[in-house]
């Protein structure tokens, strides 16, 4: 069992965030997630089919979750997933493995990724505060994600950097 629906795995999944440097979308987003989307309904460890999905948001995050009951990701399939993604960078001129990166919503709503460094800086400034909404690709569950993938930054690691 493959592929599935993003809300048919448990909240037990494994998750990975890919959080983009910039927007991915129309016509790069549609590719991105046909590649994935390909890749996801051939993914397999040790020749067990991998039981995942992936979600789409914001012009930024791709999320793809692992139910693990059946079969666990391993190594070599967790690193055919990072080659597959890195592949695709240059396509789409965007970054989308690799950290360093903060994303956070600026005052309009619009996603923004700056540096940790830049990030810090506009705390100084109070450009962001601890209210301000950002995202945490360190989850490491789908209830993590769904809990506080997108949360404001005084309940993530992101108040360190304030």
């Amino acid at each position: 069992m493959p592929r599935v629906s993003f809300e048919a795995l448990p909240e037990s999944a494994r998750v990975w965030v890919f959080a983009s440097d910039r927007p991915i979308a129309g016509a790069a987003a549609d590719q991105l997630l046909a590649e994935v989307d390909r890749f996801l309904d051939e993914w397999r460890a040790h020749g067990a089919p991998l039981t995942c999905a992936r979600s789409w948001t914001d012009e930024h995050f791709l999320t793809i979750a692992v139910d693990q009951s059946g079969a666990a990701a391993s190594g070599c399939s967790i690193d055919g997933l990072f080659r597959t993604l890195t592949a695709l960078e240059p396509a789409l001129g965007a970054n989308l493995v690799g950290g360093g990166r903060v994303h956070f919503r600026d005052a309009t709503g619009s996603v923004r990724a700056v540096s940790r460094d830049e990030f810090t800086a506009l705390g100084e400034r109070g450009a962001v505060t601890p209210a301000t909404v950002v995202f945490d690709p360190t989850v490491a569950t789908l209830g993590d994600w769904s809990d506080r993938f997108e949360t404001e930054a005084a309940r993530s690691w992101h108040g360190g950097l304030l």
